[in-house]
């Protein structure tokens, strides 16, 4: 286990009944050269999106590896078809972090539409003010706004559905997009050329592969209102930093909301010194509930694999 865990997907884990090798630094993840080491002899993995399972790495387990269960959604760090070639099973953790997900993608939004963490930093500088009809206004979402979705999966569908609750136009990209539940929410379905043309908030969700790399570049945010904010909780290397940067600087857009970053943990260095960009520190995912039934849905893939019984929750092939 690269790291800790909820006490309740710990205690899961050790009841397995197999010898827990666990990186236990609360405040970093285990260096290279202590993950290759831990890995040596494992029967199974259970990592998490700062570990990078490549091809040396599975090497490096030896041969009785027989998953690699990641405690997260995304699984850009794995090298998934290598893993499998070698009858090592792949598992991921949909589900169970949807709505912490959609909940914090949503705070973003009014956050960065609403300029509230600008707010709250001139009022902790201690500027004299005084109440004036123009100050800090942003916009308005509730007042008939478009929100555009970028990749309608299960993430992306609880944020359509928060939307609805504000009285948000939605429309969105995906396969998705143009189902039933789709429709009962009134998202309609565009290609991305429309949805930026029209979105007054782009909200991304659609996983991190070579096709979706810098999906958002500086082309891509030219075609969009100068009025518009860019909400990134997928993954980092979605959007082009320092296309956004630049663009968040010379008012190409007009705000952004991001939890991840194209170089975690790294930042691209105009970020820090914008106000028109809310920052957090991927904390998409971290609910108490949520962040338990992530680690207990890991074990639990585990566990299957172990006992010789299908994953619940495999990735793809």
């Amino acid at each position: 286990m690269s790291r800790q865990l909820s006490p309740g997907a710990m205690e899961a884990a050790v009841s397995l009944g197999h010898p827990l090798v666990v990186h236990d630094d609360p405040d970093a993840p285990p260096s290279r050269r202590q993950l290759l080491d831990a890995v040596r002899g494992a029967v199974a993995i259970i990592s998490l999106l700062t570990e990078k399972i490549d091809e040396e790495l599975l090497d490096a387990t030896g041969s009785g590896l027989r998953i690699v269960a990641n405690c997260a959604v995304g699984y850009d760090n794995i090298a998934v078809s290598a893993a499998m070639s070698r009858g090592v099973a792949v598992t991921n953790t949909p589900g169970v972090l949807d709505e912490a997900t959609a909940d914090c993608t949503f705070g973003l939004i009014l956050a960065a539409a609403r300029r509230l963490v600008e707010a709250d930093r001139f009022i902790r500088s201690g500027a004299d003010w005084i109440w004036g009809p123009q100050a800090f206004v942003g916009l308005d979402v509730s007042a008939g706004a478009t929100l555009g979705i970028i990749g309608l999966g299960r993430i992306g569908m609880a944020v359509a559905r928060r939307a609805a609750a504000f009285n948000m136009r939605v429309v969105a990209t995906g396969s998705r997009a143009a189902g039933s539940e789709a429709a009962a929410l009134g998202v309609q379905a565009v290609e991305l050329a429309q949805l930026l043309a029209v979105s007054d908030v782009v909200s991304v969700h659609c996983p991190l592969t070579e096709a979706t790399r810098h999906l958002i570049g500086r082309a891509e945010l030219a075609a969009m209102k100068p009025t518009a904010i860019v909400v990134n909780t997928a993954r980092g290397p979605i959007v082009d930093e320092a296309a956004l940067v630049s663009a968040l600087q010379d008012g190409v857009i007009a705000g952004a909301g991001l939890d991840v970053y194209e170089d975690e943990p790294a930042l691209h260095p105009g970020l820090r010194h914008l106000d028109n960009v809310v920052l957090l520190p991927h904390i998409g995912s971290a609910g108490d509930a949520t962040r338990d039934a992530m680690g207990r849905l890991a074990v639990e893939n585990v566990r299957c694999v172990l006992d010789g019984s299908p994953p619940r929750t495999p990735v793809p092939r």
